[in-house]
């Protein structure tokens, strides 16, 4: 991320890369920490969604507009 002259496509897109990183990530610790647990008392784990990659990168945008 040393080109300060990216386009705002480049930026989204990288955004996204990272918001999918962050979410996935999330859902396998999720999961992980479920398969820990004893037989009987596990639950399902959802699977994420574009939703929450989005909102996931909408946080990280308005953290790259901050000043």
């Amino acid at each position: 991320m040393g080109d300060s002259n990216k386009s705002g496509y480049q930026l989204r897109q990288e955004l996204l890369g990272m918001a999918v990183g962050i979410v996935c990530d999330k859902v396998s610790r999720q999961f992980e920490n479920e398969h820990l647990k004893p037989e009987g008392q596990r639950s399902a784990v959802a699977p994420y969604t574009t939703e929450d990659v989005i909102t996931e990168a909408e946080k990280l945008y308005a953290f790259v507009q901050k000043k």
